[in-house]
């Protein structure tokens, strides 16, 4: 585990300083728009706009990967990251900024889907889930530290130079990469020389169609459980953090400044779990530890349609983080367990489609609901979601090698 760690020490601390510039921008950019005079729907629109980016370019960086190698691609997708942040406050116009908000999205795939190749090339199967969490929590340390500093930083920046500061982060972070991450080894989410020998598993039996360009049909067949749990977060994570204060204003009588709270408080819950999860589920199994947090954070969520006292909610809004966040790198760890490694740069590429797809339809079908069935239905449809996804992973449960391997014993 030490040795895995010594190999990706300066992915994460690169991964933190781009997540410290994306909680900076986060944190700014509804402030920033609303100061502009653009409405609650132009902005709800731009949001879409960013999506739309991640959706867009999310399956082409997976190509780029296998051309240009994760190390190059990622810093190309960091600067490019850093110039959309640095420049949005100075860009004119709904349509500029639009333009931004999407171009913002693709670079922000890009890092992700470059960033998660390198994780999966470089960590052994052994611990995947744990050094996979470990990268959750360094981006969510800088997701929770960069509005803080944005914060702290406010009486003496404005808005517009506090985005020039992301943007000089987000730079920092690229050249970081530059100087100090390894570069890639052999094949490492790049096209296959054609002398280099096919890849092979722990057994060393050759695994099929290593050494090829892959389908991406059978490829998104083999991770179907962590794209439909990567589509499902993607969807509840960019509706709740939209509607769920607004449901306890309205619907609970909470004080709008007592929500404010709550996303450093699911922020919590994922930091403190995470290790824990990625352990076990290296020991029992990826799907069974992720079918498990989902129905464990299924209700969670749907507690909130019940809980009256803020306590109890702000408990249940730690839960939801320890469980639907934690969950999310160990299926990512799973696609790591389950892929050859030549197809890494592929898989994640549907990963992150499916991820970006659910952030994409979650938040207009969420407020469509919310506002004509009222706020306990939108959350009886988020608990339908993740229902609906445990059991999909039970019935596709021998789809973990782990599980398979217990059920051979067995027989």
């Amino acid at each position: 585990m030490l040795a895995a760690y010594q190999r990706l020490r300066h992915l994460y601390r690169a991964t933190f300083a781009f997540g410290l510039a994306c909680g900076i921008s986060i944190a700014l950019t509804p402030l920033y728009l609303d100061a502009q005079g653009y409405t609650k729907r132009d902005i709800g629109l731009l949001a879409l706009f960013f999506a739309s980016g991640l959706v867009a370019f999310a399956l082409p960086v997976g190509g780029l990967i296998r051309r240009w190698g994760g190390k190059r691609t990622l810093s190309i997708m960091l600067a490019g990251y850093a110039v959309c942040v640095g420049l949005f406050p100075f860009v004119p116009g709904f349509g500029g900024i639009a333009g931004v908000r999407f171009l913002d999205g693709v670079f922000s795939v890009g890092v992700w889907v470059a960033s998660e190749t390198i994780l999966l090339s470089r960590s052994d199967a052994e611990h995947k889930a744990q050094l996979t969490s470990l990268y959750a929590i360094w981006l969510a340390c800088g997701y929770v530290a960069g509005p803080v500093l944005a914060r702290l930083t406010s009486p003496y920046l404005s808005a517009s130079h506090s985005f020039v500061v992301a943007g000089l982060v987000a730079l920092a972070a690229m050249l970081y990469v530059v100087a100090l991450v390894p570069s890639d080894s052999a094949g490492e989410g790049t096209a296959p020389h054609p002398e280099e020998s096919p890849a092979v598993d722990d057994s060393g039996a050759e695994v099929e169609g290593a050494g090829e360009k892959p389908s991406w049909a059978p490829l998104f067949w083999r991770i179907k459980t962590s794209c439909l749990a990567a589509f499902s977060y993607g969807y509840f994570q960019a509706s709740v953090v939209l509607f769920l204060p607004l449901y306890l204003i309205e619907s609970k009588g909470i004080a709008r400044d007592d929500t404010i709270v709550l996303p450093g408080i699911f922020c919590l819950g994922m930091l403190l779990a995470s290790n824990l999860v990625g352990r076990v589920a290296d020991r029992l199994g990826h799907l069974r530890v992720v079918t498990t947090l989902c129905a464990v954070g299924t209700a969670c969520v749907l507690g909130f349609v019940f809980l009256d006292s803020y306590y109890w909610m702000c408990a249940a809004v730690f839960g939801a983080g320890a469980t639907f966040a934690s969950m999310s790198p160990v299926a990512l760890a799973l696609i790591g367990v389950v892929t050859p490694p030549r197809q890494l740069s592929h898989a994640n590429s549907i990963y992150n489609v499916c991820y970006a797809s659910g952030m994409l339809l979650g938040p207009p079908l969420t407020s469509w609901i919310f506002q004509t069935a009222g706020g306990a239905v939108m959350l009886y449809h988020l608990g339908a979601l993740w229902g609906a996804y445990v059991l999909f992973a039970l019935v596709f449960a021998t789809d973990d090698p782990a599980a398979a391997r217990s059920l051979g014993v067995a027989g």
